[in-house]
């Protein structure tokens, strides 16, 4: 949506030069068309790069089927948080009946078979009728000691099955080819070589293990997805239809514009906060990096550049409390714990690495002679905020119930509630029936990817847990390190990158905790602070070539080569790959232990991550030569370890590249007067 004139200031362009002029006039259309790309454009540019959101093109019956059942989903969601009507395995295994069957009619059988077709109508009722089946037998099995007769075991066998190819199409091949060979490996476990050797499962107990127990497809994380994350997906979706999300880019360009490197800056924290409501990396590069990309390299900044930070400041929005990305609620479920202390556990992790990439993109500005915008170039935010301020009540009335201790499905459900009801206060935020229903369709698409995504994982946890392979992958692990932390926790970290290459961030998480963090927890880590590292790299895997989801989307749209950009992403967001070891060797960093150990833990990871920006980028001052680099650095590894000693070292390194550095700074000045 464009801004009304009332919100534009007007711009007076300097007629030093006819360029100069142009390069204003470019700059001031950027800032005015803010937001103003089309949402069907936007869509196009997330299907290129996510799997999960190449949906086929629908359109009459077909299109009011998938209406019909979004809505009913979503009021048997909202029914279900607001109620509690159904116990939570029969909820899980109707949310599963919604998702199987509008898989197969929203995503088609490939790109270039789109059309609709009996097959798919044919495994749409398969979907739904399996499900149904479970739902309404799950009581008599359940007496009956979870024995199967034969038409529960093909209910069973067919439910598997379709959650596979349901996720092959939903999220793309990955995990269903790992799925596959998980059964595989569960069913031909004799006839494997001696080092994957075990005992073998008949077809009937994989399917009983699969499809009844709770350790298969209707485990912990679909369980997480039926409830939690349905709720705050919808919320987040609900806020962007309210106009939120041009609000935060506005406000974001105000307070950072003018700033050396000005862009750049505003790209950060509008995507931080973009990225709190969206929960994919992906579609956060598009949706705020299609402005904050053109208007960086306006300002100066190379395309590979432009492109990077905005790959990085998104893909950060995953780990941002207080709405953080899907893999956080699983996380909770999978610990047990409270979301509230998943939140208290990430705050100084998140704000590091937005730290972290603020100081790489001001010492970058500062480098290269990079100004910020002009005052009169900024957006007026004066009338946006009486239109859009009061959409942040939802978001703050759902921190307060959190952090009150409430359940984050009680918070989601009441926060939604207030944000339709404020939404109707305003003509330009009022979501009106067609709005709803657009917010809700698109709402339950984005749901469907994780349902498919967090189902079919089931299976591979399931068969993990089965054969004993978890505790293989653990123990082979610590051979490999020879009992070494340190060397336990690249190998987890180099597994989890492996794992999440082009899967969506929840499916990696789950499937590296599945069998990375048991390694570490051997080790002494504890098993907050050992889920919390694989969740980060899970998270980190959307920057990591070769497969770099939120790095190849910012390629498309800077312009730039997607291997300068990914590895440019990787160089930006540094620091995100050592928080998780600065925060297993200092747990006060996961806010654990006395209050002035945790602020000193603070304050000396800060000042690391400059240290480590100082190094990377070679400007500390003024440009910095090698060795000063090479102190730079030193005392950034210095301050990973909340120790006392370590951390004087590295201060007195700094303070002697200060000395030298601004030795340096006035020996160029003299030459410069000279």
């Amino acid at each position: 949506m464009k801004p009304n004139e009332s919100e534009r200031k007007k711009v007076t362009f300097t007629e030093s030069t006819p360029q100069e002029a142009e390069k204003e006039k470019r700059i001031a259309d950027l800032i005015d068309n803010a937001n103003s790309l089309c949402e069907e454009d936007i869509d196009k540019m997330i299907a290129k790069v996510e799997a999960e959101s190449q949906f086929r093109e629908s359109k009459g019956t077909l299109a009011i089927i998938i209406a019909v059942l979004s809505v009913a989903m979503s009021v048997f969601h909202f029914w279900l948080a607001g109620f509690s009507p159904v116990t939570g395995s029969k909820a899980r295994i109707l949310h599963l009946a919604f998702a199987l069957c509008l898989t197969f009619l929203v995503y088609p059988l490939s790109k270039k078979r789109d059309r609709f077709t009996l097959y798919d109508a044919l495994l749409a009722v398969m979907g739904a009728v399996v499900n149904l089946y479970l739902f309404f037998n799950i009581d008599r099995i359940a007496i009956n000691a979870g024995t199967l007769v034969t038409l529960d075991l093909v209910m069973g066998g067919l439910t598997i099955v379709l959650v596979v190819l349901g996720a092959r199409r939903a999220i793309g091949p990955a995990l269903s080819v790992i799925a596959v060979l998980a059964l595989l490996y569960a069913y031909l476990g004799p006839w494997l070589p001696s080092f994957m050797m075990h005992r073998g499962y008949s077809v009937s107990r994989l399917i009983n293990h699969l499809y009844i127990s709770l350790e298969g497809i209707f485990g912990t994380p679909l369980g997480t997805t039926s409830s939690y994350v349905f709720l705050f997906v919808m919320f987040g979706v609900f806020l962007s239809e309210t106009g939120l999300s041009e609000f935060l880019t506005k406000a974001a360009l105000c307070l950072a514009g003018t700033k050396p490197g000005g862009p750049a800056k505003m790209a950060i924290l509008s995507s931080g906060f973009f990225g709190m409501i969206s929960g994919s990396a992906p579609a956060n590069v598009v949706t705020t990096g299609a402005f904050t990309i053109p208007l960086m390299k306006e300002m100066g900044y190379k395309s590979h550049f432009a492109g990077a930070v905005e790959a990085v400041a998104s893909t950060g929005g995953q780990i941002m409390p207080p709405v953080m990305g899907t893999a956080a609620f699983i996380m909770a479920e999978i610990l047990g714990i409270s979301y509230r202390t998943i939140i208290f556990m990430a705050v100084i992790p998140a704000v590091l690495y937005y730290v972290a990439l603020w100081f790489f993109v001001d010492l970058e500005a500062r480098k290269c002679g990079l100004n910020g915008l002009q005052k009169e170039q900024l957006p007026e935010l004066k009338e946006s905020f009486k239109t859009n301020a009061i959409m942040l009540l939802p978001v703050i009335l759902m921190l307060v119930l959190i952090l009150s201790n409430y359940t984050a499905y009680f918070a989601a459900f009441w926060s939604t509630v207030l944000l339709v009801a404020l939404s109707m206060f305003n003509k330009k935020t009022r979501l009106n029936p067609q709005k709803l229903l657009k917010a809700i369709i698109k709402g339950v698409k984005q749901t469907i990817s994780v349902s498919m995504a967090t189902a079919v994982v089931g299976i591979i946890i399931g068969i993990v847990n089965l054969t004993g392979l978890g505790l293989q992958l653990a123990n082979l692990i610590i051979t490999l390190s020879h009992g070494h932390l340190l060397a336990t926790m690249v190998l987890t970290m180099l597994a989890c990158f492996v794992l999440g290459m082009g899967l969506p961030t929840s499916a990696a998480y789950i499937v590296a905790a599945a069998v990375a963090p048991v390694a570490m927890v051997k080790l002494g880590v504890p098993a907050a602070s050992a889920h919390m590292f694989i969740f980060y790299y899970a998270c980190l895997s959307s920057i990591t070539p070769p497969v770099a989801l939120a790095s190849f989307a910012a390629a498309g749209l800077c312009g730039a080569p997607m291997r300068k950009v990914g590895w440019t992403a990787v160089r930006l967001g540094i620091i995100g790959f050592v928080v998780p070891y600065m925060f297993v060797y200092s747990p006060e960093l996961l806010m654990q232990g006395e209050v002035i150990r945790i602020v000193i833990a603070f304050i000396t990871a800060c000042i690391g991550s400059f240290c480590t920006a100082s190094a990377l980028q070679g400007y500390f001052r003024t440009h910095a030569k090698w060795y000063v680099r090479l102190m730079m650095g030193a005392a950034a590894l210095l301050m990973i370890d909340s120790n006392w000693m370590s951390d004087m070292i590295g201060i007195a390194l700094i303070v002697v590249s200060y000395i030298l550095q601004t030795m340096r700074l006035k020996r160029e000045k003299a030459l410069s007067i000279a």
